[in-house]
């Protein structure tokens, strides 16, 4: 079975420098943003190469990772482990396994690697059903998200194009998180790339700058500032983005500075209340199979986020 795995791909380690922004095509004149957002890259490719060798008990060798990159690495393993279980049949049972014991924690993320497969592969993506069926559509987000990392600009704007399903309007909210790396956090540029996209596309694409704004960071109190202008009539979809990136956060225990700021400053209320709201928006979703479930869940989270957004 082992294997089986390591023939998933002809190299089964990730080299690092697939994070290189001058590499990928993205901004590179923002150097502090840079760092910080290669870094996280950097440890999303760790956590895959974590979990070529440790895919049986990986939980202690991703725990040596820092804390707060830790998400990014169980969200790199949840790739790499959605790869052994198609080539396996299942049997090796790896997703199931990441998300056990501490890797409950990183639900999230591990759904959300769990589809980058799938974009590399340009196939449609099977999700198989998780203990909580509802997030199995987080995997269309990281599909999304894997096609413009890896596919640039021109992927960027084909997915963007088919966003006329609602699967296809969850996997554009993983390109919008994308296009927070690809602009090196430059709420400018952000703006600018999403006014070149089609219109039906924007509230997604708002909706994971949002998540990748608080989740990853990598701007100030006058960035996000200018990031709460720029999404104008989509602010309650950046809110949104803003309370899924806190929701996940506070459910692995380490909530960072900057997500505490995005916040207070998009939100007016702490991480725990943004967690909050995306769990009470979930009842009565959570065993659903259906991606409207998962649509609605977001429309929920907007309704409690929007009215308390801040001016």
């Amino acid at each position: 079975m082992r294997a089986a795995v390591r023939r998933a791909f002809r190299a089964p380690r990730l080299p690092l420098s697939t994070a290189d922004f001058g590499r990928r095509g993205f901004r590179t004149d923002r150097p502090v943003a840079r760092e910080a957002l290669e870094g996280h890259a950097r440890s999303f490719l760790t956590g895959f190469n974590t979990a070529v060798g440790e895919w049986r008990a990986p939980h202690a060798a991703l725990d040596r990772l820092a804390d707060e990159e830790r998400g990014f690495a169980y969200e790199g393993a949840g790739m790499f482990a959605r790869i052994a279980d198609l080539a396996t049949a299942g049997r090796a049972r790896a997703v199931e396994r990441l998300l056990s014991g501490p890797g409950h924690r990183y639900a999230h993320l591990v759904h959300v690697g769990a589809g980058w497969p799938f974009a590399a592969a340009r196939l449609p993506a099977p999700i198989p059903l998780p203990r909580t069926p509802l997030l199995r559509w987080l995997a269309l987000d990281g599909a999304g998200f894997a096609a413009a990392f890896f596919g640039g600009a021109r992927a960027l704007a084909r997915q963007c194009r088919a966003a006329t399903t609602p699967a296809a309007e969850a996997k554009v909210a993983g390109c919008g998180r994308a296009v927070w790396f690809l602009e090196s956090a430059d709420v400018a540029g952000v703006a600018r790339r999403v006014s070149t996209l089609p219109p039906a596309a924007h509230p997604s694409l708002w909706s994971g700058i949002g998540l990748a704004c608080a989740y990853a960071g990598a701007t100030d109190e006058a960035g996000r500032a200018e990031l709460v202008r720029a999404s104008g009539t989509h602010r309650p979809h950046l809110a949104q983005g803003v309370a899924f990136a806190a929701g996940a956060r506070v459910r692995s225990g380490i909530v960072p500075e900057h997500t505490r700021a995005a916040c207070a400053q998009i939100l007016g209320v702490h991480p725990e209340q943004a967690a909050a709201w995306t769990d009470a928006a979930a009842e009565g979703l959570t065993d659903s199979r259906h991606v409207h479930a998962y649509l609605r869940w977001r429309a929920r989270v907007r309704a409690l986020a929007a009215p308390v957004t801040p001016n």
